[in-house]
């Protein structure tokens, strides 16, 4: 596996969950409130920051001094 594929996976991850989340406050403000779209964008903007978290911590030893 090469080296740049997890950090390009992080940072895809990292854009998509910042798109998601500029998608809900525009839908938000506009008024545009589908309260079931909203609640699909809202959880899977909440997985990609678990699955971010879960990379984050895979990467990071866990290391107790």
């Amino acid at each position: 596996m090469n080296d740049d594929q997890p950090t390009s996976h992080i940072e895809a991850l990292r854009v998509e969950h910042r798109r998601l989340d500029a998608e809900i406050s525009a839908r938000v403000a506009s008024g545009d409130v589908d309260l079931m779209t909203l609640a699909r964008l809202k959880k899977r903007k909440l997985r990609l920051k678990d699955e971010l978290q879960m990379l984050h911590d895979a990467a990071v030893p866990d290391i107790i001094a």
